[in-house]
């Protein structure tokens, strides 16, 4: 857990520097196993939030994790980010709203970047 909670705080840092709205961390390992943490962000248009996804990917390579699987960047309107201990979902604003995450994994224990 100590693993997971050192990449949230990198992939938090990354996505700050990148000016991401609506930032959530929603714990989950209570109650999934696809994932300890899972990391929500939004930004204001597709060049936003793929500055984001490049910026969370170099932060987390020279920290030594390599994503499993990245999808949606090209369209960068929802992309996914899959660090195996964490998740990291990135959105433009209208989508975030329209899937919102946080009502379907409502079970799961929203944090602050300080509970880290």
């Amino acid at each position: 857990m100590e693993e997971s909670k050192k990449m949230t705080r990198i992939a938090i840092e990354a996505l700050e520097d990148k000016k991401a709205g609506n930032l959530t961390i929603l714990d989950i390992s209570e109650i999934s196993t696809i994932a300890d943490f899972f990391v929500i962000a939004d930004g204001s248009n597709g060049n936003q939030v793929q500055a984001m996804i490049d910026n969370v990917e170099e932060a987390m390579g020279q920290a030594g994790y390599s994503p499993k699987q990245i999808e949606g960047y090209h369209t960068a309107n929802w992309v996914l980010m899959d660090y195996g201990n964490i998740i990291i979902h990135i959105f433009d604003a209208e989508n975030r709203l329209f899937y919102d995450l946080e009502r379907i994994w409502r079970d799961g224990k929203e944090i602050s970047k300080d509970d880290l």
